[in-house]
């Protein structure tokens, strides 16, 4: 199996944060095995399609919003591997596709970007909060019950020129990896956009989406881009992912359920933190546990959940 034996084709969204990402893909690819060549792909998924789609209302239709027509190129093979924020990604592989290879994970925190000082304490009352995540709205809520939150569509530039406008936001909500895949420095505290300053907050406090900081490439079972991709594949960071991800199969959910998650390991068990929020109006559930695997985990902490 040359890596040069044909070139591999990779498919990616065609968005900034997409690109960056694939370009990282690549990179480590070429790394890896030298003389490889490599193609780009670029496929519009969905998502891209139709920006009214509201995120946050999950229907039938909006499952792998941003990932199906990537695994159809694949199965179609059209393409040869298919890059994903692993957040992105139905808990439920398609028969025939594997994850090959899941990333060193990058930071897993949300940020906070605001037009005022403060953080979350520092925005006015009634302030305007743009989302279309259930988890993050939810769990801020608790802690300001005054915000106001608006859906808000388009890839990360978008939201902060959206923010930086004024015009119907006070704030935002990003995760801290792809704000730093883009290139920005985070170390600052602050962002400069379109000539106005934006302030920024880690919501240590706040768990992140199951997977969220990961990326992953998915390619078909048995092709040499597995063999390929191998050599990118982390093993720590995919039983944590695993984990995560698990707790959202369990509890019957999809990407925009309101759960946080987050998996660490240490000394070959996985610890496992999780908050649950079923609707609107219902009380915030939390969970913790620690086990040898994910699956043995994630079921555990699944199970509190559902009889909290």
């Amino acid at each position: 199996m040359s890596p040069t034996s044909s070139p591999l084709i990779l498919g990616t969204r065609g968005s900034a944060l997409a690109l960056a990402q694939s370009k990282l893909v690549s990179e480590l690819l070429e790394a890896a095995h030298p003389g490889l060549s490599m193609q780009q792909k670029i496929i519009t998924t969905t998502g891209d399609e139709r920006t009214t789609m509201p995120l946050h209302e999950p229907t039938a239709e909006g499952a792998g919003l941003f990932t199906k027509q990537l695994e159809e190129a694949l199965l179609r093979k059209d393409i040869d591997i298919a890059v994903h924020s692993l957040k992105d990604l139905p808990v439920e592989t398609p028969p025939g596709l594997t994850l090959a290879a899941i990333l060193p994970r990058a930071s897993t925190k949300d940020l906070l970007i605001s037009r005022h000082l403060g953080g979350v304490e520092g925005l006015p009352a009634g302030a305007v909060v743009g989302s279309s995540s259930p988890r993050r709205t939810l769990l801020l809520s608790r802690h300001r019950p005054d915000l106001k939150f608006v859906p808000i569509r388009g890839n990360v530039p978008t939201r902060l020129a959206k923010i930086a406008e004024g015009e119907l936001f006070d704030a935002t909500i990003l995760a801290s990896a792809g704000l730093g895949r883009l290139g920005h420095d985070l170390s600052k505290g602050s962002l400069q956009v379109a000539g106005v300053t934006l302030m920024i907050e880690p919501l240590d406090w706040m768990l992140p989406a199951p997977g969220q900081g990961a990326i992953t490439v998915e390619a078909r079972h048995g092709d040499r881009a597995v063999e390929l991709l191998s050599a990118l594949h982390d093993p720590m960071t995919a039983r944590c992912v695993e984990a995560e991800r698990l707790v959202l199969k369990y509890l019957g959910g999809g990407c925009q359920m309101a759960l946080g998650a987050l998996a660490s390991e240490c000394s070959g068990r996985i610890s496992l933190k999780a908050v649950f929020i079923p609707s609107p109006e219902a009380p915030l559930r939390s969970a913790c546990a620690s086990a040898l695997s994910a699956d043995q985990v994630a079921l555990l902490v699944a199970n509190q959940l559902l009889s909290a």
